[in-house]
């Protein structure tokens, strides 16, 4: 490159400027030899002149060796000579001067770091070469490199200490790694500028340290402590700390701070001196132990026994009551039995159930009902006597086991517990009244081993429930009869549905006024192949104890309502479907949202249909029942209630009820020609429900006789054999028919 060439040296002439231009050089040449850089002149890419500088930095001996050297010989190749003159001329050829650090060679083939500045002599002509001036810079620019290099180190050692590590100046965060950010539960740089005084617990403790660090910092040591921390969420940290001033003697320049997060080891150290002193009590125990053999043998003796007895009273006794368990009860009644059958005595069993017990855990919570069968336990145990036993066999069922009772003596057991019955329990602030239902069976009339007397009792209870509760029932072998067809019926139900083996009947009912017929009610039928036609009276109380009757319902209801729309795409004007509602359907929680469904999807408005509710499904939580009736009245379903006067029916509830209709039952109907009492009931139940807005109906109406006093009374409809049978919908087509044409 021509720009590398030297300019031509002055020689001196002999005119009268010769002295000066002498004095001139004679400068020149005391600069460069004086001067701190290497300075060097290139012409044609070899040296000119070189000062004493420039050969001492290339290694050689005198400037003057260097004359005549190619400037290549200077750069670690020849790739790195021409990029430089590339990255240089641009620069130079502009009148500029040039600068660039460059790893240069010396003449013994070192290499090391130069700072370069060129310029041209005349940048108007490259040929009279160019001035280069080179400082040493290997040892600034390795040390910068150690430098980069220690603070790379510093950085990684900021980022992976497994402290946290915290520069402060006046107190105040410049920086800190990213393990103390996460220690304290912060984001990256979350903390930047922070008053330190952020991350303590207390702001004492703030102050304390300010004034311990300061002191110790002043003297020129470090400051140790253990401190309590408070993280981003407010939960606290304890750590160790140690705080150094950056600049010993100017602890005003600033702190670091290095934190270690001790909360673990302190908690092990607790644990520790927790264990120690547990030990220290141990030992303590064992040396006494040790003074005191004897003793120890027979308080170990003791100990044992009483772990046995807990162990077998866990085992044998039921935990709330203290009575004896199912596991007592089958060692004691084995026992009781052999007797019985060695002595040839008699042995009565009785099955013990509480009604409506689940009101009370529902209503006043589980506490109070564990309560109230704690004193129901005290009660029973002391009615019997001391040989007998009271078991607690779950939940709210009893089973008391009387060696030597025959049916009298567990009669009278039966009568004593029903009169305890009848005193209120005193349960907080509640006064509690729990009746029971019993079932009695005997040995060995009705079992000669326990498991079958159990189940002979058990059955005798549901009987007693049956017949009204709170009473007793003693078994007989046509309750084992009935148990064996319950449990044949059940198996049936559950198949039942999916083969199809049910059919609804409809019975019309029809207005007294104009005999004309305005409805009909849906009732279940159930053929089955083997058990032949069951009664809706026999399967239904089955269907409900094994929850096959939700299902079923909701078929009735489908399949009623589907042939409703039928007869109306028919042209026949029948206003209402009844459908008779269980109480296992009525206390299903989505029963309106179900009738809703199915009405839409029928297409029929709500008014259609009338439900057919008993007195026991109103009147045993009357208020869920309100609950339930309103959200089925506000829908413009009509509800009736079902065998009305039968039951208990409360006339302050009663009012209460969204009630549409009320249905007579037929047993005050079927003596009206001859009983002056049903007469007089049954114009009662009519004038009653015209004074509450009620219509009524009749069922079981079968004379001419009886129609005629309920036409007399007032009664709005009857439904009877007089007004026509159950029968199929196929069956009542032909009477809808024959009414369209009258």
């Amino acid at each position: 490159m021509s720009f590398l060439y030297d300019p031509p040296i002055l020689q001196p002439s002999a005119t009268s400027s010769g002295a000066a231009l002498e004095r001139a050089l004679r400068e020149q040449q005391t600069l460069l030899d004086s001067a701190g850089a290497g300075i060097v002149f290139i012409r044609q890419r070899l040296v000119v002149r070189a000062n004493p500088r420039y050969a001492e930095i290339f290694g050689y001996a005198s400037h003057h060796d260097l004359v005549g050297q190619t400037s290549e010989s200077f750069y670690p190749n020849r790739n790195a000579f021409r990029a430089l003159g590339r990255a240089a001329y641009p620069v130079v050829s502009q009148g500029k001067t040039y600068r660039t650090e460059q790893l240069m060679r010396r003449r013994d083939g070192s290499l090391f770091w130069g700072c370069l500045t060129g310029t041209l002599i005349n940048p108007q002509d490259t040929s009279e070469g160019s001035i280069w001036i080179i400082d040493d810079i290997d040892k600034q620019k390795n040390a910068q490199v150690q430098l980069d290099a220690a603070l790379r180190e510093k950085q990684a050692l900021l980022e992976n200490a497994m402290v946290g590590i915290v520069f402060l100046h006046q107190r105040r965060l410049t920086h800190c790694n990213r393990h103390f950010e996460q220690m304290l539960g912060y984001g990256p740089g979350e903390l930047a500028g922070s008053l330190s005084q952020r991350w303590y617990y207390h702001d004492t403790d703030w102050e304390a340290v300010g004034r311990e660090s300061n002191a110790a910092l002043a003297q020129g040591r470090s400051f140790e402590g253990e401190l309590t921390l408070r993280k981003k969420d407010g939960t606290p940290v304890a750590c160790e700390v140690r705080c150094k001033a950056i600049h010993p003697t100017k602890p005003e320049d600033g702190t670091v701070w290095i934190t270690l997060d001790i909360t673990e080891r302190r908690q092990a150290q607790a644990e520790l001196a927790r264990i120690h002193g547990e030990l220290e009590r141990l030992v303590q125990e064992r040396t006494g132990q040790l003074r005191d053999t004897v003793n120890n043998l027979h308080r170990e003796i003791n100990d044992r026994r009483q772990d046995q007895e807990r162990i077998y009273w866990l085992a044998h006794y039921d935990p709330l009551t203290g009575l004896p368990n199912r596991t007592l009860l089958a060692e004691r009644s084995q026992k009781a039995i052999e007797m019985a059958r060695q002595e040839q005595s008699p042995l009565a069993v009785i099955f013990l159930d509480l009604d409506h017990f689940k009101h009370v855990n529902d209503s006043l919570g589980h506490r109070v009902g564990d309560a109230l069968l704690v004193a129901i336990a005290k009660r029973l145990r002391a009615v019997v006597r001391e040989k007998d036993t009271v078991c607690r066999v779950g939940g709210d069922e009893f089973i008391l086991l009387l060696p030597g009772a025959n049916a009298r003596g567990a009669q009278r057991v039966a009568t004593k517990l029903l009169e305890a019955s009848r005193q209120p329990y005193q349960i907080d602030h509640h006064e509690l009244t729990m009746a029971p239902s019993m079932g009695i069976a005997l040995y060995p009339e009705d079992g000669t081993d326990f498991d079958t007397l159990n189940q002979a009792a058990d059955v005798a209870m549901y009987r007693a429930k049956l017949v009204g509760r709170n009473t007793y029932s003693f078994f007989t072998p046509e309750m084992r009869a009935q148990s064996v067809r319950a449990l044949q019926l059940e198996n049936a139900l559950r198949r039942a549905l999916e083969r199809d083996q049910f059919t609804l009947h409809y019975q019309p009912q029809v207005c007294i006024t104009t005999g004309q017929l305005t409805g009909v009610e849906a009732l279940l039928r159930w053929q089955h192949p083997e058990l032949g036609q069951v009664s809706p009276a026999e399967f239904i109380p089955v269907a409900e104890d094994c929850g096959q009757i939700l299902p079923i319902g909701e078929w009735v209801l489908r399949q009623a309502l589907v042939q409703l729309r039928v007869w109306r795409n028919q042209g026949f004007a029948l206003k209402t479907m009844a459908v008779n509602l269980s109480a296992v359907q009525f206390r299903q929680p989505q029963l309106p949202e179900i009738i809703k469904r199915t009405l839409a999807e029928t297409g029929l408005e709500p008014g259609c249909l009338e439900l057919e509710l008993t007195e026991g499904v109103a009147m045993d939580d009357p208020r869920a029942a309100i609950a339930t009736m309103d959200q089925l009245h506000a829908c413009g379903i009509r509800l009736s209630m079902d065998d009305f006067g039968t039951g208990y029916s409360s006339l302050s509830q009663l009012k209460r009820f969204p009630i549409y209709k009320l249905k007579i039952d037929q047993s005050f109907v079927r003596d009206l020609d001859d009983d002056a009492n049903d007469r007089a009931i049954v114009s009662a139940i009519i004038r009653m429900a015209q004074a509450l807005g009620m219509q009524t109906i009749a069922e079981g109406v079968e004379t001419i006789g009886q129609l005629a006093f309920l036409r007399e009374q007032g009664c709005t409809e009857a439904q009877g054999y007089h007004c026509g049978r159950p029968q199929p919908a196929a069956q009542l087509q032909a009477l809808l028919a024959a009414q369209l044409l009258c």
